[in-house]
């Protein structure tokens, strides 16, 4: 029983840290997205 439970919260643990570092990097690529589109925006705007 004991080892069923350590198992268990070691893959809940991975899956977490997991999805934190996916998160990161999708939060990251997202906004450097918008930030370019608005440039984009404002140099068509410019012209």
């Amino acid at each position: 029983m004991d080892d069923q439970i350590r198992i268990i919260l070691i893959i809940i643990v991975s899956v977490s840290i997991f999805g934190l570092i996916v998160y990161v990097f999708v939060k990251n690529y997202v906004k450097n997205k918008i930030d370019n589109l608005i440039k984009q925006e404002k140099d068509k705007k410019l012209k």
